[in-house]
């Protein structure tokens, strides 16, 4: 091409090959412009310019220029092969590749780095159209979009009555932010100045200045009582760098609206609040195990709240909001909202008066008995599984159960040097969470006597009729001499008598008959070789000798509660299904539950996994665990006017730790025991056995204590025999006020006695109080003057007394007594303790509770 007013060409980016010749070639070339010379073939012409370029050009291309022609103000071009001339060469070189060969070569090349870079950019649209989609789609949302969270409300925990457990409120973070902070200082430092200098030029005093160093000593004051900050970390936020700086979370709202109101009063926006929600547990402690707690994002933890944490935690939801270039939010049409779904709740089958009563009791054993180990107790419906309460002592407070309670554990991590206090306190605070009547195994000791005697029934392999079991006070199994609980031995007994004397030697023949078989399917089958379902975390599983190596001696053993180690809840679990006619149930813990719209979305009820026992064999249980009550009160949770069967236990640990003296001590109860409703299971790990071991000793008296409160809450009431009636203990009525003659009817009529003190015509007050337990034949003192001085008696020792004997002591210093424990009527019977020590001075009337004992605890 020539510049300036002259013709433009466009020559071809590549020539038409034919066999490696070009036969021809035409270039058109447009004419945009005229002028100059012409040369060519025929009567075309060329410029001088344009005919020399393409001369040259057919030459660069091997060509030979013939001429142009002009068509319609193209001009054509032609141009043929120009052969080379041929050099003759040497025999070894190589024959000179044809321009169609380099042609083929280069297009090659070209192809070849065209497919390379066509499948990069292939591959590079294939990731981020498809693999990473949802990453730049993420990215491009974000910037042209704004989001903001709503919170869901989790939902809330009551217990079988509606009583709160958990719920949440609204509480606030407060932060503050350091540059706005400073902006406003620093405006009123100014404000100040421009004060000053107007007051100067009126050559006046500047008034109405703020003192900003007063100001910010009385703000962080506030702040630091307020919030409970530390002053220190609050002043030093003061010049951070960044726009958001939390001082305290979960404020609750009067606090909140507190530092609000003050702010608003000074006219200063750098503190600032955001809501959000906080977890209350109302009733503390209670049930702590069982319910679990949720983390600082507000997620379940531990128990329930953990087990049915997408029930409760519900689903957020978001307002979304288009934002401008600079990151601002657009007006409301361009937002849309997705509300939140608040959680739903669960209500349980726990019973919080129960769960009370439950853990009152075992918190009194743990303390007396210096239980070094923890204790844990189960209340449950043994027909569905239903549990009632569920407790693991000490316990700890759900609103914060970072702090160790146990006193025992607490005083230990004191001691520790710095290097060894942080993984002890950890172990300490996760043992203190785990609920120990799922979470940890012992040796059932001589509870699981009913699991074996219920599979002995079935198989017909015990006669109460005529089988007689003789005990020596050990057995000799293969190689070992397994010994009884009472060294000297039972002698001759029957089945019931076995039961209730708790013979080891009797379980273990009764174990051998049965033979290692069918003990492990009856393990099995009452369901302690499995975990129990129980809807809550951290539920192991037990550790029983496998029948394909179970010895005689561990079949011996393991019959009257050693060698193998099961859970407290399957234990439980196993003892239901040999009294509720043999139905191994499914424990679960909660009834329903019900989301935020009122809509039931779970309804639990009872699951039987299987019959392992006939309703025959199961109601012999009943039976003989009925006896073994009734025949043996003092050892037992006997209480008048109820049928209750149950079985006391003590398991010897002699492998966790380097002493021997360890024991689990247990017992089981149910009632009524026609029909059972309840079923109780208490164990105590290791109790000092230098205040005592035997689980009716540690164990019993308490679960007495818990059965005389829970049954006549349950709907429950006593039904006395004749022979019951005559010895019961009588509630002192209110006489206050009531006329002497009504008074002395009311006291006739219960089978009292009375005393009148005074010369008045009604009664101002008595003695006992009302609502004191006496027997019946107890003297009641009426007072009819104001202000009588009641006379002092000196308490006297009763222990080891007959009742007889009782009976008289307390009648010479005028005081009345009531029993619990034994039958007074009981061979044997003495007094074991008393309520009020010896040598206490009391009113005379008084009541003293006199506890007998038919003999000496041997489980």
């Amino acid at each position: 091409m020539y510049e300036g007013n002259t013709l433009y060409t466009a020559l071809p980016l590549d020539l038409i090959l034919r066999q490696g010749r070009l036969a021809a070639a035409e270039w058109e070339i447009p004419v945009l412009a005229g002028g100059g010379n012409r040369r060519g073939n025929g009567n075309d012409s060329l410029p001088d310019s344009i005919y020399n370029g393409m001369s040259s050009a057919a030459n660069a291309c091997r060509q030979k220029f013939i001429g142009v022609s002009e068509n319609g103000g193209v001009l054509h071009v032609e141009m043929i092969h120009k052969k080379r001339k041929e050099k003759k060469e040497k025999k070894t070189e190589a024959k000179p590749r044809s321009a169609s060969a380099v042609m083929r070569r280069r297009s090659a090349v070209c192809m070849t780095i065209l497919v390379v870079c066509g499948a990069a950019v292939a591959g590079k649209l294939l990731k981020v159209s498809v693999v990473d989609n949802q990453k730049y789609e993420t990215l491009a949302n974000n910037y042209h979009f704004g989001t903001m969270t709503l919170r869901a409300n989790r939902g809330a925990i009551y217990d079988a009555n509606g009583t709160a457990l958990a719920w949440s409120a609204t509480v606030y973070n407060v932060y503050i932010d350091p540059k706005q902070y400073q902006d406003e200082m620093d405006a009123i430092e100014k404000a100040n100045a421009k004060k000053e200098e107007t007051a100067a030029k009126n050559n006046e005093e500047a008034a109405n200045l703020v003192d900003v160093d007063q100001l910010k000593q009385s703000i962080t004051t506030f702040l630091v009582e307020t919030l409970g900050i530390d002053r220190a970390e609050l002043e030093e936020s003061y010049t951070k760098s960044g726009r958001y700086y939390v001082l305290k979370t979960q404020v609750e709202k009067d606090v909140a609206d507190e530092i609000t109101t003050y702010f608003d009063k000074l006219k200063l926006s750098f503190i600032g609040e955001e809501a959000t929600t906080r977890r209350y547990y109302p009733q503390n402690e209670l049930a702590a195990a069982v319910i679990g707690f949720t983390n600082g994002d507000g997620d379940g933890q531990y128990g329930l709240e953990y087990q049915y944490n997408d029930y409760l935690s519900g689903v957020d939801g978001r307002i979304i909001s288009a934002q401008s270039a600079n990151g601002e939010e657009m007006p409301y049409r361009y937002s849309t909202t997705y509300d939140a779904e608040d959680g739903a709740s669960l209500y349980l089958t726990l019973d919080s008066t129960l769960q009370y009563y439950l853990e009152k009791s075992m918190s009194e054993m743990v303390e007396k008995f210096e239980v070094n180990d923890r204790a844990t107790g189960i209340i449950m419906n043994p027909k569905t599984g239903a549990i009632y309460a569920m407790a693991t002592c000490p316990s700890f407070d759900l609103n914060n159960p970072s702090e160790i309670y146990d006193p025992v554990v607490a005083a230990q991590l004191k001691e520790l040097p710095e290097s060894e206090y942080q993984d002890a306190y950890l172990e300490a605070r996760e043992k203190q969470w785990r609920n120990k009547s799922i979470s940890e195994i012992n040796p059932p000791g001589s509870t699981i006597k009913i699991v074996t005697s219920a599979s002995a029934f079935e198989e017909n392999l015990i006669d109460l009729n005529s089988d007689t079991f003789f005990c020596s006070g050990y057995l000799q199994v293969q190689d070992a001499k397994i010994g009884c609980s009472l060294r000297s031995g039972h002698g001759s007994q029957t089945f019931t008598q076995a039961l209730t004397n708790s013979c080891n030697p009797a379980f273990m023949e009764i174990g051998l008959r049965l033979g290692v078989q069918k003990f492990s399917y009856y393990l099995q089958g009452f369901g302690l070789t499995e975990k129990t379902g129980i809807d809550l975390p951290g539920e192991v599983s037990s550790v029983v000798v496998p029948e394909d190596k179970m010895t005689q001696v561990d079949l011996a053993s393991g019959a009257y509660g050693q060698t193998n180690e099961t859970t407290a809840l399957e234990l439980i679990t196993a003892y239901s299904a040999a009294i509720n006619g043999g139905y191994v149930v499914e424990p679960y813990v909660v009834d329903h539950v019900i989301d935020s719209s009122g809509n039931t979305v779970l309804q639990n009820a009872r699951t039987v996994k299987r019959q392992i026992v006939s309703e025959e064999t199961s109601q012999t249980m009943r039976e003989q665990l009925e006896a073994v009550v009734s025949s043996n009160p003092s050892h037992n949770a006997y209480i008048q006017g109820y049928r209750i069967g149950g079985k006391s236990g003590t398991a010897e640990i002699r492998a966790t730790r380097d002493i021997e003296d360890d024991y689990v001590a247990s017992y089981c109860c149910f009632a009524p025991a026609e029909d059972p409703e309840l079923i109780m299971l208490i164990q105590a790990d290791y109790p000092n056995p230098e205040i005592g071991y035997y689980g009716s000793k540690v164990v019993t008296p308490y679960a007495q204590e818990i059965m005389e409160e829970i049954l006549p809450y349950m709907g429950f009431y006593p039904e006395y025999t004749d022979e019951e009636a005559k010895e019961m203990n009588v509630s002192v009525p209110l006489l206050q006020d009531a006329t002497l003659d009504t008074a002395k009817s009311t006291l006739e009529q219960l089978g009292l006695t009375y005393e009148v003190v005074g010369s008045g015509s009604s009664v101002v007050s008595q003695s006992p109080t009302t609502g004191t337990s006496v027997v019946k034949g107890g003297k009641v003192l009426l007072y009819t003057e104001q202000n009588a001085t009641p006379d002092l008696v000196s308490v006297p020792n009763l222990v080891g007394m007959t009742a007889s004997q009782a009976n008289e002591t307390m009648a010479y210093y005028g005081l009345n007594y009531a029993l619990v424990g034994a039958s007074a009527s009981s061979e044997g019977a003495l007094v074991k303790s008393q309520s009020v020590p010896e040598g206490t001075q009391i009113q005379r009337g008084s009541s003293v509770t006199l506890t007998l004992s038919a003999g000496e605890a041997t489980d």
